[in-house]
């Protein structure tokens, strides 16, 4: 028996609901496997999402989040290692080293507000329905003047 995971589908794709557009994502160049830094995409409300990434080290002003078009980048570059000449690493557990995310946006899904807090990444975004896509309802007339066949 055969089994297939799709997670890797739903990991770089905010706001898409068809399947074939995950495809492309999945195995686009952009995609370059790369684990770091680990990352959440949760969807809160109807229109509302939020990506979550663990980027412990990393300060305010050495992250660079940008949008281009459907395309969401978030850049990490560290600085030069400030421990003093005296101090060296006996273990290193903590990953210092740049990294560059791409995440894939749907044409209606908008960055709201980006926020770093205790090491944690969260970008806020919102999915803006237009109107000419919202649902309507249409009144039925009895007494309609439409030409009938």
């Amino acid at each position: 028996m055969t089994t297939f995971d799709l997670s890797p589908l739903w990991r770089s794709s905010v706001g898409f609901d068809e399947f074939d557009r995950l495809f492309d994502t999945v195995f686009s160049t952009n995609n370059k496997g790369s684990s770091y830094p680990p990352y959440n995409i949760v969807k809160h409300d109807k229109n509302i999402y939020q990506i979550t990434m663990a980027v412990a080290g990393f300060g305010d002003d050495q992250i660079d989040i940008s949008q281009e078009g459907n395309l969401l980048t978030v850049k990490g570059e560290m600085g030069d290692d400030k421990t003093d000449n005296k101090s060296e690493y006996l273990y290193r557990g903590i990953a210092n080293r740049n990294f560059e995310r791409k995440f894939e946006l749907a044409d209606t899904v908008k960055v709201i507000e980006a926020d770093l807090k205790n090491g944690l990444l969260s970008i806020n975004l919102e999915r803006e329905i237009p109107e000419h896509q919202k649902p309507r309802r249409i009144k039925v007339n009895t007494n309609s003047k439409l030409l009938s066949a």
